[in-house]
């Protein structure tokens, strides 16, 4: 690994300061930085560590929503009883995977197969920064690619709260990454469907699902609809076809068990 500097501000300003000098990349619990850095794949002249902010390390309510800072632990979130929120964090990698990793982190990174990108998705999120807040639907903009500009932090994300919502996800088991994993989250009257692992595009909402949905909760709702293969990622885990057919089988699962 190639020499740089390191630093650890206990706020977010000191951050967002550090963050502006040349060539500076914001390290969260480095799930995927480190790794690809050792790879040599990256190679940032200066980390500034976000571990060290506390107003970055909270869960609580604001505005009837569930807030986690940006800097909550996956193994936090799962031990924090909040739903299917909780059971897809204790799901996520492994135990030292879920110790380090942040929710701020997965998010910014945005990996085509990671699961809170969906939920965040699902629940029409609030991903709040040091510099503004941008809703869920805005934030994705493809295969690790966000609206966050350079510097930009994530601070906190809003989510809803559901009448009802259940995530299931089909891994691919030595990383654990969803193969493909759906999100289903009932608020009043709407429904919203979030598709991750499956699509070149990234994380996506199913939207002929939502409406079917919307009209008929259940399962039943979805026979007559189809997911085309189109675009769908091909690899060695499973073909367009199978992950396009995974997609309405776990929708289905997902709404039986809401």
């Amino acid at each position: 690994m190639h020499n740089f500097v390191f630093e650890k501000p206990s706020t977010v300003a000191d951050a967002v300061a550090a963050l502006a000098s040349e060539d500076a990349q914001a390290l969260g619990g480095g799930q995927t930085l480190l790794p690809t850095m050792r790879q040599r794949l990256a190679s940032p002249a200066k980390l500034v560590s976000l571990s060290g902010i506390a107003e970055m390390k909270e869960i609580g309510r604001s505005g009837g929503a569930l807030r986690v800072g940006g800097g909550v632990t996956h193994s936090d979130v799962a031990a924090g009883g909040h739903g299917s929120l909780s059971t897809l964090a204790g799901n996520i990698g492994d135990p030292a995977v879920r110790n380090r990793g942040t929710l701020g982190g997965s998010l910014a990174n945005n990996d085509p197969s990671a699961d809170y990108p969906a939920a965040a998705l699902v629940s029409g999120a609030t991903i709040n920064t040091n510099a503004r807040s941008i809703a869920a639907d805005d934030f994705f903009a493809g295969i690790f690619t966000t609206s966050l500009n350079d510097g930009e932090i994530i601070v906190s994300v809003d989510f809803p709260v559901p009448d009802a919502s259940c995530y299931k996800k089909f891994e691919q088991p030595a990383s654990r990454f969803a193969l493909v994993g759906v999100y289903v989250a009932k608020y009043g009257d709407s429904v919203r469907v979030a598709v991750t692992g499956a699509s070149e595009d990234g994380v996506y909402r199913w939207t002929e699902a939502e409406t079917a949905l919307t009209e008929n909760f259940s399962a039943d709702a979805l026979d007559g609809l189809s997911v085309s293969a189109d675009g769908m990622i091909s690899d060695l885990h499973g073909t367009p076809e199978y992950r396009a057919n995974l997609v309405k089988v776990l929708t289905a699962r997902a709404v039986a068990e809401c």
